[in-house]
This record gives C-alpha cells, structure tokens and sequence, in this order.
C-alpha cells in the first residue's frame, strides 16, 4: 500500500477528523479523542487491508498525527472497523446547487 494523506475534516481541543487517501482514492476515515492520559481512535476502513497493511496505516496515524499533536500519553487505543460511507447530512439545504460551501463540498475542510 502506498503512504496514505490525511485530510482534515474538524478539529476541537481534545479530537479531530481526517479523511484517509491511498492517492485520490478514498481508504476510510479516522476520529481522533484526546484524554489527559490516553489517545483512542475510531478507524473505519472502506476497504479490506491486510493485517500488516492496518498494522503499518496504525502506525503512520500515530507518528504523523498523534505524536504532532504533542500530547503525553499512555496508550493509544484503536478500534477498527469495515464500512462504507452511505450519504452525508448536515443543516445545509440538499439542492445541487447549495451543495457547495465557500468553494467547498460539505464536511471538506477548507
């Protein structure tokens, strides 16, 4: 597997979002909660991967996004999960036309 990009969706003080891309295709998704003492993460992949390729993006998260974020910790726990994305909600009316935000698709971080 290629080294997988991240795009931020959201952050807050103690989480953040982030798309997961394998070049322009999609791979899945990740929430990020920070404790004072612990990381957990809630993985969904919108494919199967390999037990080293998972393994391997668990790693790539907790070095590039995790430790960035510079908080101490003593674990860092992940809950992996197979799905796919079914459709997006949010207050914004569902006409094509109010579909995009400031240039941007809904849930697309500026």
């Amino acid at each position: 597997m290629n080294k997988i990009t991240f795009r931020r969706l959201s952050r807050t003080p103690y989480s953040e979002q982030y798309q997961l891309f394998d070049r322009e295709l999609r791979v899945g998704h990740v929430d990020l909660h920070y404790t004072s003492a612990n990381v957990f993460a809630t993985l969904i992949l919108d494919r199967e991967l390999s037990e080293e390729d998972t393994v391997d993006l668990i790693q790539q998260i907790d070095d590039e996004i995790v430790e960035s974020s510079e908080t101490l910790r003593e674990d860092f726990f992940v809950r992996v999960f197979l799905g796919q994305q079914l459709d997006e909600y949010s207050d914004v009316l569902r006409n094509p036309e109010d579909l995009e935000i400031d240039g941007h698709e809904p849930f697309e971080l500026a």
